[in-house]
């Protein structure tokens, strides 16, 4: 089983980037995905949820109308796309997948089934 975020790196205030994270090992199609970031001192937050289907989708207030997270299952993965990218949006992004049969809510917190490995994200001003 592997959860692995990807596409993190350095770039511009106001530029843009497309986090993805990947699966293998487990029936993707059937799981609820997760963004969180963590940034340098701050706690571990979730920023961004999508339903196993796509249907449904949730973001934190501070990247609501410029991160759009998207999904793929035949690719099996996850994507988040980050427009006007702010210093404040430098952290380690990570996702993280629930089973549909442990919740009725496509965006429950942690603990999670799976937790990916993070990417890194800097922006600089």
């Amino acid at each position: 089983v592997q959860l692995q975020a990807s596409g993190g790196g350095l770039v511009q205030s106001d530029s843009s980037l497309r986090l993805s994270c990947g699966a293998s090992g487990f029936q993707f199609g059937s799981y609820y995905v997760a963004w969180y970031r963590e940034a340098p001192g701050k706690e571990r937050e979730r920023i961004a949820c999508i339903s196993d289907d796509g249907s449904n989708t949730y973001y934190v207030d501070s990247v609501k109308g410029r991160f759009t997270v998207s999904r793929d299952n035949a690719k099996r993965s996850v994507y988040l796309e980050m427009n006007s990218v702010k210093p404040e949006d430098t952290a380690v992004y990570y996702c993280a997948a629930d089973h549909t049969h442990h919740s009725h809510n496509f965006c429950p917190g942690a603990p999670h089934d799976y937790w990916g490995r993070g990417t890194l994200v800097t922006v600089s001003s």
